[in-house]
């Protein structure tokens, strides 16, 4: 019973904060993805980079990076806000990568063969990741970034010294040329493109696929909201779901005949979208809604909207803690398996060291915070992280005649907007007490 209530009382805080639309608030709430959009509209303008190189970059690092930024969606939910030990989970797919390099399995046996093996790696660094962030509770985000630097020193550890000591190896490719330690690059020719290079198809296809889906659910989620009365904002948001499909398909029948398009927008129309990639975005986003509906999502969502009311409902709050970020270091090693296969190279002992800054930036950018985060929120985050990381070095060239100002602009973003995002967020607390 206990249960049931909480759901009640989460689906109708979530009903009242639909009910209260205004302009106004919905800028406050978005300000930082609103200032984004500006600067990437800026930036693009600025740039005068072609729509086809913008566009075809983009694709390759939504793809690419999707599934990371994904992996930090459940620990959210779960009230354990940015999960910055996802660099561990990347460790764990390294580590993984270099074995089955070692053991010479290539192609896409060899990405599967990866994905099993870090399986078990994340799993255990994850309970370990659990057990720690429980003891720290209110300070997870400090302490799984702490946790990743010490993890570093740790794996470090291991393909420095370690390995071709303790650890007997004997690779020409992969061992430095004393015979201990692990060589700094190496050329991941083995697994490149394993999973890109399955399927392609033409960007046009994927857009007018795309559209219906969107339109058939924006039209079924009409028709069961006038059979229910839905508010008044749940109807226009599905109408602009339904446009938004439209436009989606008209845009791809004009890259089916190109012959109707501008001159510069027809090399738009020799794009090509990794299908399987791609799917496996898809199938984490499904994934993320399906969890939500099962007893251990609603087991989440009490835990991240009150631990004590989740103890006394009888659910096992430092369990379900645990398995929430043993879930995410588990996709994080798979999410950098697929950027790595994409990457063609892998940086021995520095592949992984930015991987949770960027993640954060990119979901925060979307319109994230420490105590929600969405799948809408994540994908739009990547696209204008990634849009910006694309444009600003010749932006900047082009403004101040020097590239390596955009260079430095893209590592402010990275930072300074995790440090915007938790002001706000801090402010916003700050604001509800008071109103309180």
């Amino acid at each position: 019973m206990a249960e049931i209530n909480n759901e009640k009382a989460i689906n109708e805080s979530l009903g009242n904060s639909n009910s209260s639309f205004s302009i106004k608030k919905f800028l406050f709430d978005n300000m930082v993805t609103t200032l984004f959009v500006i600067l990437c509209i800026g930036g693009a303008i600025a740039s005068k980079l072609p729509i086809f190189f913008i566009t075809n970059e983009l694709l390759i690092r939504i793809t690419r990076n999707s599934f990371l930024v994904l992996a930090l969606i459940i620990p959210v939910l779960a009230g354990m806000g940015l999960n910055f030990s996802i660099v561990i989970g990347a460790m764990a797919a390294q580590i993984a990568i270099i074995i089955v390099t070692h053991l010479g399995i290539t192609g896409i046996l060899g990405f599967l063969s990866c994905a099993i093996l870090s399986v078990p790696f994340a799993i255990v660094f994850g309970i370990l990741i659990g057990k720690l962030l429980n003891k720290t509770k209110g300070q997870e985000m400090i302490a799984s970034m702490i946790t990743g630097f010490f993890a570093n020193g740790l794996y470090q550890l291991l393909f420095l010294f370690l390995v071709g000591t303790l650890i007997p190896m004997k690779n020409k490719v992969l061992m430095l040329s004393s015979g201990i330690g692990v060589r700094n690059t190496i050329d991941l020719k083995a697994i490149m493109y394993s999973l890109d290079k399955i399927w392609k198809v033409p960007v046009s296809k994927v857009l007018i696929l795309s559209g219906l889906v969107i339109i058939a659910y924006g039209c079924y989620k009409l028709y069961i909201g006038n059979k229910n009365d839905f508010k008044q904002i749940s109807k226009v948001k599905q109408i602009v779901i339904s446009i938004s499909g439209v436009v989606l398909l008209l845009i791809g029948f004009m890259f089916t005949y190109p012959s109707v398009l501008p001159k510069n927008l027809k090399i738009l129309a020799n794009l090509k979208l990794p299908v399987v990639t791609a799917a496996a975005v898809v199938v984490l986003c499904i994934f993320n809604v399906v969890i939500v509906k099962t007893k251990l999502g609603q087991d989440f969502r009490t835990v991240g909207q009150d631990k004590h009311i989740a103890s006394v409902s009888g659910i096992n709050v430092n369990r379900t803690r645990l398995i929430a970020i043993t879930i995410s270091t588990v996709l994080a090693a798979w999410g950098q398996l697929i950027f790595l296969q994409n990457l063609g190279t892998l940086n021995t002992y520095g592949s992984h060291v930015q991987i949770a800054t960027f993640a954060i930036a990119a979901i925060l950018i979307g319109g994230a915070s420490v105590s929600k985060a969405t799948i809408g929120q994540a994908l739009l985050g990547v696209i204008l992280f990634h849009t910006l990381f694309i444009v600003s070095p010749k932006a900047a060239k082009e403004l101040f005649g020097d590239a390596q100002i955009g260079e430095f602009f893209r590592n402010f973003l990275a930072y300074g907007v995790i440090g915007v995002s938790l002001g706000l967020h801090a402010w916003k607390k700050t604001l509800q007490t008071m109103k309180k």
